[in-house]
């Protein structure tokens, strides 16, 4: 493939980002689509709305908008989407490494975004590949039973550095291929250890597969 990465415009993009959403993540409520005159909003406000071409055809997508935490101000990324028949291509970190530069022209130093701490491959992506850091855990994030999230910062002018490891033993957890902690039984016994690990200050910078285990490592954050 030869894929182009580009900022959207226009009603047909933004209408082809919000259906390929739905498709990606099998939407079918209509309360969990995107609105393109959402995009529109972002795409005029210092926000983001990438995509990834393949051809005429859309397979990658990505949005995300300007915030604020405590004075500083960072570009919050709250969707990244590849085509199931563009996956593994690479292009989820070509949509990310343009919303960065979408995000410095903005003034903004870092990006952040949220994913689910027992999908593995995901972390890998996140903490090992890009090199961001869990700075916080978020317990059922969305208020449905079943979105516990890691909200993770992305230092977009700094490369990141590897931290000391704190002195706790790591979290673990049964794991398979793609996610850790399979029952709700041992997903609880993680829940709490990764609250207790954050609460003490720690940050997460890796999540290893050790012989059928998930190891979550944490590190005290630089002075």
């Amino acid at each position: 493939m030869a894929i182009e990465v580009r900022d959207l415009a226009g009603l047909g993009e933004w209408s082809a980002a919000s259906a390929l959403y739905r498709a990606v993540f099998g939407y079918t409520e209509p309360e969990f689509g995107i609105s393109p005159r959402l995009l529109a909003a972002l795409h005029e406000n210092s926000g983001s709305v990438i995509g990834a071409f393949d051809g005429e055809a859309m397979v990658g997508f990505c949005y995300g908008f300007t915030a604020v935490d405590g004075g500083e101000i960072y570009h919050y990324s709250q969707a990244a989407v590849v085509a199931r028949r563009a996956q593994g291509l690479g292009i989820g970190r070509r949509l990310k490494f343009a919303q960065a530069q979408a995000a410095r022209a903005t003034g903004a130093r870092t990006m952040r975004w949220t994913f689910d701490p027992y999908a593995l491959r995901n972390a890998h992506f996140n903490l090992a590949v890009l090199g961001a850091t869990a700075i916080r855990f978020l317990p059922d994030y969305y208020d449905d039973g079943s979105s516990d999230r890691l909200l993770v910062s992305w230092d977009l002018h700094t490369p990141a550095e590897r931290r000391s490891p704190a002195d706790e033993d790591s979290p673990t957890a049964t794991a398979d291929q793609h996610h850790a902690a399979p029952t709700p039984a041992e997903r609880a016994r993680l829940r709490d250890a990764l609250t207790a690990r954050f609460e003490a200050g720690a940050v997460l910078v890796d999540v290893e597969r050790r012989a059928g285990q998930a190891v979550y490592v944490f590190a005290r954050p630089a002075k």
